[in-house]
Order: C-alpha cells, then structure tokens, then sequence
C-alpha cells in the first residue's frame, strides 16, 4: 500500500503556487519600481537591491539557524524587501533599508513561524519600526497640501515626487494593480473598500467634496500603493469575504483619521499593522459567510 498523508478538510486543490503568486506581484510591481527609477535615478535601484537583498539573506540565514526548510525559492522575500523600498522615502542612506529589510524578515516573519504565520505585514511593520526609530530621516520630505492642489489632476495621477519612491505615478500603480486583478490574484472587495470608505471619511471630516482635493488625499501617502499591493497580502488579510469588506472599511477610517489627526500625510502603514491584529477577530466573527471556516 502506498504511503497516504491525511489531513482535516476542506481541502482546497488549486495550480496556483505561493510562488507563482509572489512572482505576478513583483512583475506587477515593476511599472512603479521602474517609474520610481526613472523620477529619483538609480538611487532607488541600489535601495531596491538592498532591501530585496538583505531580505532574501536573512530569511536564508534564519531558515538554517533555525533549521527549517529554506523558504526563499517562494520568492515572499524578494516580494517584502520590494515593497519596503518603495514605501521609503527618496534619498534616504542605504543602511536604513537593510536594517528595515533584516527586522521585516527576522522579526515579524521568521520569529513567528516564517510566511503563513506572520500575524502582520512584515513590509509594514518594518516601516513603522523605521518611521518610530528614525523619525528624522523617514519624515525629511514633507507634504505641503496646498502646493499639490495647485496641480493639475493629471499631474498628479503621472508624477507625484512628494511622497514615497513607490508612489510616483499612480498610472503605473494602477497597472499593476490591473495585472493582479486579470490574473486573479487579487480581487478588488479590500482595496475596493479601502478606497471608498477612506474618500468617505475624508468627506465626513472635511466636508470638503472638491474634486481636485480628492484627488490629492487620493494619490499621495501611499495610499493606492498600500490598497492593492500590502492591504492584500494573503498572509495578514481576512478569508471570508464579509471580514475583508469590513477590514477594507477600517483601513480606510484609521487612514483618514491618522491623516487628519496624525503627525503627517502618511498614516497607511500604521493602519494596515493595526487591521491586522483585527484580523483573527474579523474571521472568527464573519466565519459564518464561508463554509470553509466552519
């Protein structure tokens, strides 16, 4: 007789690979990892390679010290380290996104368990722990809201430099954002929610509807970018689909209420670790709306 592994159902059968997935969202990443390049020049190729860099080493590291599996050909690493750099600001040393890289992977990923165990997103995370621990370096660009409403739309939706790397063209978010959409990947019940319950809010606190000052809450802060690319994480979002509208809901009131009443522009990082730790109690409330939680 031939050896059988038994496991507790459900059993989900499907050809899509962790692997596969982490490579689409890095090829989907790309249009604004390029653009990024092309606004800031290639320092952000060199904050790239070592975020990505330190990432893919740690968690190699960690997986032979800690003898487990080494885990890096599912490339989740390469995915953290990417989306760590495009959360940073231009110009800051390089040595603060290997110490972000390191934190992510050791951290909040691998001291809990490696991918799959992670209780949030290890990119975000790390970038909180910069932005707490070197405040002045990750806060020397400053958002002046008045000089963005002065832009045109389309300005905005090109070539936001105020920001992050990762937010310079919302276009090439977009697209990327499409590429995981039409591949399923993801689909748009978060970052859907996301969106329009932070444009709610925005509503609600300002009473502001002016189209151009939309826009500008819209497109800066990393918003879109946190949206489709972090708030979506497998690992740290909701199951069911009633837990994922309503976590899609809270990321963009903690968003709205961190912009407004916060220290700064930003604020998505810190919503999205915050949404997370919600997370267990979201699908444990919602199980109900998916049979496969029962």
């Amino acid at each position: 007789m031939s050896d059988l592994t038994v496991t507790a159902s459900p059993h989900i059968r499907s050809k899509i690979t962790t692997s596969g997935i982490m490579l689409m969202v890095i090829i989907a990443l790309m249009p604004a990892t390029g653009f990024a390049i092309f606004n800031f020049g290639l320092d952000v190729l060199y904050l790239v390679l070592v975020t990505v860099g330190t990432a893919v080493v740690t968690e190699f590291v960690c997986g032979l010290i800690l003898k487990r599996a080494v885990t890096i050909d599912d490339y989740s690493a390469v995915v953290t380290g990417l989306i760590l750099a495009l959360s940073l600001p231009p110009g800051v040393p390089l040595w603060l996104g290997a110490v972000g890289g390191f934190f992510a992977i050791l951290v909040v990923k691998m001291l809990f368990g490696g991918l799959g165990q992670n209780f949030m997103n290890p990119a975000m995370a790390a970038h909180c722990f910069l932005f707490i621990s070197f405040a002045s370096t990750m806060t020397k660009y400053q958002y002046d809201t008045e000089i963005m409403e002065k832009r045109t739309m389309l300005e905005m939706l090109l070539n936001n430099t105020d920001g992050a790397v990762g937010e310079t063209s919302i276009l090439a978010l977009l697209f990327g954002a499409v590429i995981l959409i039409v591949f399923g990947v993801i689909d748009l019940k978060i970052p859907g929610m996301y969106i329009i319950s932070f444009m709610v809010f925005i509503v609600v606190f300002t009473g502001n509807l002016d189209a151009t000052y939309l826009v500008t809450h819209l497109t800066g802060g990393g918003l879109l970018l946190a949206a489709f690319f972090m708030a979506t994480d497998y690992s740290t979002r909701p199951i069911s689909a009633g837990a994922q509208i309503f976590y899609g809901l809270l990321l963009g009131f903690l968003t709205a209420v961190f912009r407004f009443y916060g220290a700064g522009f930003e604020g998505v990082a810190f919503a999205i670790i915050i949404a997370n730790l919600v997370v267990p109690l979201l699908d444990r409330k919602y199980r109900g709306l998916n049979p496969a939680r029962k």
